[in-house]
């Protein structure tokens, strides 16, 4: 086997690693941002009147 192109190989194995690492990364600080936007989002929500909801009337 070529040292040569060995070399090459085990280059572009540890460039194609580091670039699928990066996008992960990416992916990740991304997500973390957008669950600290709904988190902000759900806080800012009013929450509804106590009173509503509690009770069903149903005629047949």
């Amino acid at each position: 086997m070529d040292i040569a192109a060995l070399s090459m190989a085990m280059s572009q194995v540890s460039v194609s690693q580091s670039a699928s690492l990066q996008v992960m990364s990416m992916s990740k600080d991304m997500a973390e941002q957008q669950g600290q936007q709904l988190t902000e989002m759900l806080k800012s929500v009013q929450a509804p009147h106590p009173n509503l909801g509690g009770s069903l009337d149903i005629s047949v």
